[in-house]
């Protein structure tokens, strides 16, 4: 099934297939008003209605449809209609509300009334009345909506008025949650991934707009809009975007570094710096490396002690956070150590940029990528640079970053769509938010048994777990898989140190990554009781 997202309709393809919807509803399922031969309903209120949809890919799936204005339908249906109501204040009515009978057994009725209760409190009203058809109130009543007044509508459709508050809707909604649980398990998962990352309502929604031609004024002007903000976000002078991935935007960097004069220095202590020096091997650049174990700190004097002791380095390449490890490099006094010596410092900042607060005003060069700590779809190579590029007919066309300098970043076809959508997942970076998140994650883990690598020092977007020598990592996120919990475990890095990951990339809701951390402490307990007579359900 397709993600699922929630909206206010607004385009005419959405308008026609809810005048479909509520025929659906309205006149097959439930026999309110006649047959016609277009199979499709306008409400009488349509002009008046706001439409709260569910949507599907293209297609919606479910919808309420929100009016304030009086008189409501109940007003025709009970006299007197303010007798009857329990409370006093500003109401609106909710009508039509439909989901098409395969999107029954999910959460998209809960998602609609979520939607309409933050509605509401946009628009001030105090309560939602609604005619809920009595073939499903018990679902009514599970999600918050109380009744009030008698019956009304004829026999095979009749409608029982409701209200619902929202202090009813929050009431009611942790046991809606569990319900849903146990219709499907897991009711939805939950990712910790550190690519793809879960992504926002609004993320998928702009990612789902038609794509436009890269050629087009809308897109050039979407894409110059990204690069600014990519640039305001670090205080880099450039950035370029590319269609690609982390891997290219490194490539892109060893490109420039190729005929950049005198050697270089690779920092690796886990498997993000191997790489690095993986790429600058396969462009045959000059330099030289300091390896640590993993995990093991690389520290200022043993840099300058290297670039004291070889005067031909000018230039250090590094990752700001270590992916694989969580370790974040000291980049302040790495580039005070540059400053010093009069050598150019290149980051890959692929799992550091949407997570850690970034300086990249004298940064040479710094990859990044569309998803990880930015929020978005994977796609994107992002590459930013200090100075301007200067042109060498040496480097693959693909790879000269004067070609996308020259060309506003599109030399050749570009998606709108991933543009869009990165454009709307900047709008979303917390990183005061990340990391009081990441702070009560790394407790809750603690507390629960544990064993993490580093401290409150380490990215906040990458939470390393060391598993005990009695239960394997493969088994371990095989378990959490089962229980609707995704973790960072099948690297083959990972499984050879046993080791698991828990990524807060992307959008985490702190309730949700708390219940996820919760499944897994109960996962760890009960693998230990297994130990002694018990099984792991």
């Amino acid at each position: 099934m397709k993600s699922i997202i929630y909206k206010i309709a607004s385009e005419q393809n959405e308008f026609e297939q809810i005048h479909k919807l509520n025929y659906q509803t309205f006149v097959e399922e439930i026999p309110q008003h006649k047959e016609n031969s277009n199979q499709a309903l306008i409400d009488k209120f349509h002009d008046e209605n706001t439409y709260v949809i569910a949507k599907s890919g293209e297609e919606v799936v479910g919808m309420i449809a929100i009016r304030a204005k009086r008189p409501f339908s109940l007003d025709f249906k009970l006299e007197n209609l303010e007798e009857y109501l329990p409370i006093k204040g500003q109401p609106c009515e909710v009508r039509l509300l439909s989901v098409k009978k395969e999107y029954r057994s999910t959460r998209v009725f809960y998602q609609l009334c979520e939607k309409l209760v933050a509605y509401c409190l946009e628009k001030n009203y105090t309560m939602a009345l609604i005619s809920g058809t009595v073939r499903q109130l018990k679902l009514y009543k599970r999600m918050g909506f109380l009744p009030f007044g008698p019956l009304t509508g004829e026999k095979g459709a009749e409608f029982q008025p409701m209200y619902l508050t929202k202090e009813n809707f929050e009431r009611s909604a942790k046991a809606f949650q569990r319900l849903m649980a146990k219709k499907s398990r897991p009711a939805k998962y939950h990712s910790f991934l550190p690519g793809p990352v879960p992504v926002h309502d609004k993320v998928k929604q702009a990612f789902a707009e038609d794509a436009i031609s890269h050629r087009s004024s809308d897109f050039i002007n979407g894409l110059k809009r990204l690069r600014t903000r990519l640039c305001e976000m670090t205080g880099a002078a450039f950035a370029e975007v590319i269609v690609g991935t982390g891997t290219l935007s490194n490539d892109l960097v060893a490109a420039q570094l190729k005929y950049l004069p005198g050697d270089g220095l690779i920092l690796a202590n886990g498997e993000f710096g191997c790489r690095l020096i993986d790429h600058a091997s396969r462009f045959e650049l000059s330099f030289q490396t300091i390896e640590k174990e993993w995990n093991e700190p690389i520290f200022l004097h043993e840099i300058e002690n290297r670039i004291t002791d070889n005067p031909s380095i000018k230039w250090i390449w590094t990752v700001h956070c270590e992916t694989s490890t969580g370790y974040v490099y000291d980049i302040n006094g790495i580039q005070a150590l540059c400053a010093k010596h009069g050598i150019e410092l290149c980051l890959d900042a692929c799992s550091s940029a949407g997570i850690i607060p970034l300086e990249l005003r004298n940064i040479y060069f710094a990859s990044a990528v569309s998803g990880k700590g930015l929020g978005s779809y994977p796609g994107l190579a992002i590459v930013f640079h200090r100075e301007k590029i200067k042109s060498n007919a040496a480097i693959p066309r693909y790879l000269d970053l004067k070609m996308y300098q020259d060309l506003e970043s599109i030399p050749y076809t570009h998606s709108s769509n991933l543009v869009s959508a990165l454009n709307e997942s900047m709008k979303l970076v917390d990183y005061e938010k990340i990391q009081q998140l990441s702070n009560k994650a790394r407790k809750k883990l603690k507390e629960s048994g544990f064993d993490l690598l580093g401290d409150e020092s380490y990215s906040p977007g990458i939470i390393t777990i060391r598993m005990p020598m009695n239960l394997s990592s493969r088994d371990f996120g095989d378990l959490c898989k089962k229980k609707g919990i995704l973790i960072s475990y099948e690297s083959g890095y990972l499984l050879e140190r046993n080791w698991v990951q828990v990524a807060l990339m992307g959008a985490q809701n702190e309730e949700d990554v708390m219940r996820a951390l919760h499944v897994m402490n109960g996962i760890l307990t009960a693998y230990e009781e297994k130990r002694y007579g018990y099984e792991v359900v």
